[in-house]
């Protein structure tokens, strides 16, 4: 095919973007012509300056062109890539060629030789659409956001809520309080198994029903949990609400890049991730109550969790749309070929459908590839697993410190996981001033992204993290007064939110059309160190006592912070050997 009829090809293509906290795909509208009409729109100023600057990378979708070579799909911007991109591609597989289903114009409309526009293809009307998720009114968006993300606190709350049971529980049914921590663990890991399911299925039928499926599996689980009477039950339980619920945390994301401009989308995200992080703080401060109240017992951490994700999770049942551009292009073609009996009108999708075997080379072969050869992705996945993991060790060091060390009574004890509820608010708004007061004005002025522009919030992050922790250390004797360790929490859930945040953002930036891969490889080890790092807890205390346990945490942190800045200034360089990294700088 000639370079104009690709480039012809290439302008009528969706643009595939992707989100940065998520494994799935979605759309954002850059429609140059009417596939139904044939008449021409311009975009909108958001959505040319989007398509000039990758502020969220595109990855493989159902709506992109095949690679002929390798069988798996490719966007506009990657066609536009520079060609010893594409040839690294190319010799990464060796598929057979997929077919061709459609013939672009050879010229542009109006010149010579120019073709009649597909008017067998169901798309957008335009950039102005009403049907298109980008389209609807900022009320609906933000309140579809808003419900989701009450969902996913529930979620994560549920994780760590457990933790303030283990020791009643190891009396009540004659194991170690070690054993119990496995309720935790095997929740957590859930989190590492659910997304590699509920990622594919959100490509394949859509955002909706994956998540709505999900998010019920994971209340019908909180029922045997809330009236167990043995261990098998409580962690079998444990472990498969764990994994349904993981489906907001693969999907909901999703969802935001679907409905917001890039700009809002940053605001959004925020939102979304001070729910992820929130709940886990709050969870021990409702669980250490709960456990406490002699009319309630352990048996109401899974009941309260279950009522509180009932409540969002009806609500969002009839209120939340499907936002999956695919699934919703699909749904008016066929509603079309109905109205008209025009038995010719399909989709991108119908043409070229999202096969198995790429799903699973997508979320299973390449993240493992990429885990072994990737420098970068290395070494932001440890950081990223050890402040995730830290997260979680930290739903028992702190009832270590306050209770056993300080005698605090068992209710009270749990009350300065609110410090770190505050951290995490204050790092979220931190970000979101510092993605639009500074990121955004150097990606407008350059027209590129240079992802090491995301290291610097990281930088400060990983030096704040490392000041919480010694902080906590060694202001945790009983003989100085509890604030300045309280205090503390406030520097630790900041420093948490401020290095795994970026971090996230900048391997999105870096691997670009890869980006589901590398984030399936980094979430799947992070869930699994989160998931270990309790089980140690209490012998590392025991043994080091809070200061020097505590220590070695900020000691090991020290050791990777030098990392962020050794890439921020030779990342570049790294990217330019890399097979997968795209070099945006």
């Amino acid at each position: 095919m000639s370079q104009a009829s690709e480039g012809q090809r290439d302008l009528e293509a969706n643009t595939i973007n992707t989100n940065r906290f998520s494994e799935t795909p979605t759309i954002v509208n850059s429609v140059k012509y009417n596939r139904i009409s044939g008449t021409s729109s311009a975009a909108g100023s958001i959505k040319k300056l989007d398509s000039e600057v990758p502020d969220v990378p595109p990855v493989p979708s159902a709506f992109t062109r095949r690679n002929s070579d390798t069988g798996s799909f490719k966007t506009e911007r990657e066609q536009s890539a520079s060609r010893p991109f594409d040839e690294k591609n190319e010799e990464e597989d060796n598929a057979a060629p997929a077919s061709s289903h459609t013939d672009q114009p050879s010229s542009q409309p109006g010149q010579p030789g120019a073709q009649e526009e597909r008017t067998d293809l169901v798309d957008w009307n335009g950039p102005q659409d009403p049907d298109n998720p980008q389209n609807w009114s900022s009320v609906y968006k933000w309140q579809s956001i808003m419900i989701l993300a009450f969902m996913t606190f529930v979620v994560s709350f549920g994780s760590s809520v457990w933790s303030t049971a283990t020791t009643v529980t190891a009396e009540e049914f004659g194991v170690s309080q070690e054993v119990m921590i496995l309720g935790v663990t095997l929740y957590v890991v859930g989190f590492a198994l659910g997304p590699l399911v509920f990622g594919p299925l959100s490509e394949l039928y859509g955002r909706y029903w994956p998540l709505m499926i999900g998010m019920l599996g994971f209340l019908v689980f909180q029922i045997p949990v809330g009236v167990a009477n043995n261990l098998q039950t409580i962690f079998v339980c444990r472990f498969f609400g764990g994994a349904f619920g993981s489906a907001t945390l693969a999907i909901v994301p999703g969802l935001a890049v679907d409905m917001f401009d890039p700009v809002a989308r940053a605001v959004a995200t925020m939102a979304y991730a001070a729910a992820v992080f929130a709940g886990p703080a709050v969870g021990p401060i409702v669980g250490e109550f709960t456990v406490k109240n002699t009319s309630l017992g352990w048996h109401w951490t899974a009941w309260f969790t279950m009522i509180m994700g009932a409540f969002f999770w009806a609500i969002a049942l009839f209120t939340v749309k499907e936002t999956f551009p695919p699934v919703l292009l699909r749904q008016k073609a066929a509603r079309l070929r109905h109205e008209p009996r025009n038995w010719a009108l399909h989709t991108k999708l119908d043409e070229e459908p999202v096969h198995a075997a790429f799903l699973l080379r997508k979320y299973g072969l390449k993240p493992v590839q990429m885990m072994i050869k990737e420098p970068i992705l290395i070494v932001m996945t440890v950081y990223i697993s050890l402040v995730y993991g830290i997260l979680y060790l930290i739903f028992f060091a702190y009832p270590f410190s306050f209770e056993l060390d300080r005698q605090i009574p068992f209710g009270t004890a749990s009350l300065p996981f609110i410090a770190i509820f505050i951290g995490v608010l204050i790092a979220c708004a931190a970000l979101t001033w510092e993605t639009k007061a500074i990121f955004t004005p150097k990606l407008v002025k350059a027209k590129k992204v240079i992802p090491e522009e995301r290291l610097p919030p990281m930088m400060v992050g990983g030096v704040i993290l490392v000041i919480g922790l010694f902080w906590f250390a060694w202001t945790s004797q009983p003989s100085i007064n509890p604030w300045p360790q309280i205090v503390s929490g406030i520097f630790i859930g900041c420093g948490i939110i401020m290095v795994f945040m970026p971090a996230v953002v900048y391997l999105v930036d870096v691997y670009l059309f890869d980006a589901n891969s590398a984030l399936a490889a980094n979430t799947f080890i992070r869930s699994l160190v989160a998931a270990v790092f309790p089980l140690f807890a209490s012998y590392m205390y025991e043994d080091l006592g809070t200061q020097w346990a505590t220590s070695l945490l900020a000691f090991l942190c020290v050791t990777l912070v030098p990392a962020t800045f050794f890439l921020y200034k030779y990342g570049a360089k790294i990217r330019s050997w890399s097979k997968f990294a795209y070099n945006l700088g």
